[in-house]
């Protein structure tokens, strides 16, 4: 029985230290996730305490991890990882059927699962904690109290430190498809392989007291002002294969509202996108941001065009008039700069160098 229970320790243990060191490299990514179901939910209340529940929930993953390996206070954590995984086979088990949310975000962006995956790994975690709970009598700490007391405060303030660090200076292990040595274009093709959706215009009337239903390209040989148009829906009549481009609805506009994507991630030489998200925070980093582009170093010595890219392009031209600004959608910069602003150093299409706004003194180092 020991035995067992050892073995079930070891893989509870460290699939809530893999999960929660996964999200602890980017705490913003699951602060998202968790906005997606307050979205659904209608729960918008809730929007704005996401990211201090998205740093205290990794932070719970990674110590109640090290608890249960080591066996401290074994009664206590037993029981709030059966309470935290039956909440998280719920939010698993409502994305999986209700088909709302599409990953759940439990090992973060770099492992992603399904739905369907994420609700059957909780599924097989509840049943394991329910091991622990039931025999809970036969586990013993393999460390003195004190000891055990010191490594999961020690696990606790290095989690949690590690997020704030990452909050400012980008997570260290990028994820996403706007990482260095990605070229957007490129990411912004359809894959090899890829099968679209197959969609079908279907109108419904009413005629005669009657609904009737036809797509575009059998309306009815007698169809006059006697059809009563009711609605027009799409109607899926082939489901595509899923596959889609890693990088969709990345487009960069001028203020005016033109289109200049293409003719930016195509020009030749190097340059550097800042992207700022929106202008909520300009105060904090104005300053900063305007020394970078100010210095000798950084205009001569590395000689890049400066672009500005953010939701909010009217308030950052205002505070950085003589550079080029342009729009871009907000939703898109969440996921390409994590720290407001990110500097990306661009040749063509591809990322040469990314970096929080705080780092980019060191550029002088690196080029």
């Amino acid at each position: 029985m020991k035995k067992m229970l050892l073995l079930v320790r070891w893989i509870v243990g460290l699939l809530f230290i893999f999960s929660g060191l996964i999200k602890v490299n980017d705490p913003i990514g699951l602060s998202y996730k968790m906005q997606e179901f307050f979205e659904v939910w209608n729960m918008h209340f809730l929007n704005d305490y996401a990211l201090f529940f998205s740093i205290a929930m990794n932070s719970f993953e990674v110590l109640a991890g090290v608890a249960i390996i080591i066996g401290w206070r074994i009664k206590l954590f037993s029981w709030l990882l059966l309470l935290l995984i039956v909440f998280f086979t719920f939010l698993t088990g409502y994305a999986h059927y209700s088909g709302k949310i599409k990953t759940c975000g439990c090992f973060g962006d770099c492992l992603p699962l399904t739905a369907a995956q994420s609700f059957y790994k909780d599924l097989f975690l509840l049943a394991l904690i329910l091991l622990l709970v039931f025999f809970q009598q036969y586990i013993k700490s393999a460390l003195s109290n004190a000891w055990a007391f010191g490594l999961v405060a020690l696990t606790l303030v290095l989690s949690t430190s590690a997020q704030f660090y990452v909050l400012k200076h980008l997570p260290w292990v990028d994820c996403l498809p706007y990482k260095v040595g990605n070229n957007i274009l490129q990411k912004m093709e359809m894959p090899a392989g890829a099968t679209l959706d197959s969609m079908q215009i279907v109108f419904e009337y009413q005629k005669d007291g009657k609904t009737i239903e036809f797509d575009q390209e059998n309306f009815p040989e007698n169809f006059d002002d006697s059809y009563v148009f009711i609605s027009r829906k799409d109607k899926l009549v082939k489901k595509g294969n899923g596959l889609k481009p890693a990088i969709v609805d990345f487009s960069l506009k001028t203020l005016d509202g033109v289109d200049t994507t293409k003719e930016v991630l195509a020009s030749k030489g190097k340059y550097v996108l800042i992207l700022a998200k929106d202008a909520s925070e300009l105060h904090l980093w104005k300053k900063k941001v305007s020394n970078i582009l100010n210095d000798y170093q950084f205009s001569e010595k590395v000689g890049y065009r400066v672009i500005f890219v953010s939701a909010e392009g009217a308030l950052i031209k205002a505070a950085f008039p003589n550079h080029t600004v342009l729009n871009c959608d907000a939703t898109v910069l969440k996921t390409a700069a994590r720290v407001n602003p990110t500097f990306l150093f661009m040749e063509g299409a591809t990322i040469q160098q990314k970096m929080s706004y705080l780092d980019v003194e060191s550029l002088n180092r690196l080029y």
